[in-house]
């Protein structure tokens, strides 16, 4: 039955919710492996055994928003604020063309002290200064014409997890003034505009259902975004959801495998939270059909205070200066870091 379904799903590019169901309950090892080998095969045909990295340069953990699962919520007072100023954030980038990195992401709360002034005066200088390189931005909700005006000033791609598609989970997991349409409006919006635009969720987030789970592969496969970003949801201290079970590697790696099925092109990365559940989860996730890491690229001083869940890891394998090493242990799976921007290829 199993390869019944993947076979569809190859095929079709669609999944029932029948067929969600009964891939995120296998318990068998030799299905679940099947699974994984079927998706890292099919990432391997667009991608080969490349890995595409990112540097990651968190650049504020000032918010505006009180989202309920966030370390970095506006209503965290234990939260120890930073803004990294524009000759920090160029550093990085240097640090990281060095390193041989040729995409830089730009992340941060949704902090109103970085104006779309500010902004584009920042990807202007880092596009002027490394014109072979992308720039990636992932801060949150603004107008169209804010979306224009970082485009306009260079930005490539654009990340903005939608979180949940289902309005009533929506609404379990966010404050009252925000909403789920303008959500959506923003990711459709970067897509008109001409981004490498980015969607995505929390695997095991409270209130998830695998009818929830499906609505969100329904929204990824109607909005077709060139990059999926999933990882296990992972309790904050500091938040309403400190008590909340984390969602897990098995769920987290079977939505993964999933997600490269259906969407064969599309850039999967395997996220920070999953090497924070389990030591070697970020292998795990590339053997799952991930392509690509996300080092971090900031200062080691505010690597801890960008602390959207507990125990995020930010040193080891997960710095960018430890490139070399994060590289020798892809190519013990069969891997290797590819030194590129590593564009969505259609």
């Amino acid at each position: 039955m199993v390869r019944d379904i993947v076979d569809y799903i190859k095929k079709e590019n669609q999944i029932t919710k029948e067929q969600l169901k009964i891939l995120l309950e296998l318990s068998e090892k030799s299905d679940i492996e099947y699974i994984m080998k079927e998706a890292s095969q099919t990432s391997k045909i667009s991608f080969g055994n490349n890995i595409y990295i990112r540097g990651l340069i968190e650049f504020t953990n000032y918010c505006r928003n009180d989202c309920y699962y966030c370390g970095i919520r506006n209503s965290n007072s234990n939260a120890k604020r930073y803004r990294l100023t524009d000759e920090q954030i160029l550093n990085c980038c240097d640090i990281g063309y060095e390193l041989g990195f040729r995409t830089f992401v730009l992340q941060g709360g949704e902090d109103t002290f970085f104006t779309d002034y500010k902004v584009c005066s920042l990807v202007s200088s880092i596009k002027n200064k490394y014109p072979d390189c992308a720039v990636t931005l992932s801060i949150g909700e603004k107008t169209k014409e804010s979306y224009k005006a970082y485009f306009n000033a260079g930005a490539d791609r654009y990340l903005l997890r939608h979180e949940t598609a289902n309005e009533k989970h929506y609404r379990m997991l966010h404050p009252e003034y925000m909403s789920l349409e303008n959500r959506k409006r923003c990711l459709y919006d970067l897509k008109e505009i001409g981004y490498q635009t980015g969607c995505g969720f929390m695997v095991g987030s409270p209130g998830q259902t695998v009818e929830t789970i499906y609505e969100d592969l329904l929204f990824i496969l109607h909005l077709k975004p060139e990059m999926v970003g999933i990882g296990p949801f992972i309790p904050h201290k500091d938040t309403p959801f400190k008590n909340e079970k984390a969602g897990t590697l098995d769920m987290t790696l079977k939505l993964l495998a999933i997600i490269r099925l259906l969407c064969p092109k599309v850039l999967l990365p395997a996220t920070t939270a999953l090497g924070t559940i389990d030591p070697i989860g970020r292998e795990l996730g590339i053997l799952a059909g991930a392509n690509v890491v996300m080092p971090n690229l900031s200062p080691s001083d505010v690597r801890n205070k960008y602390s959207l869940y507990d125990n995020k890891i930010n040193t080891g394998c997960e710095a960018a200066e430890n490139i070399k090493d994060l590289n020798n242990r892809f190519e013990k799976i069969g891997y290797k870091i590819l030194v590129s921007r590593g564009d969505y290829s259609k």
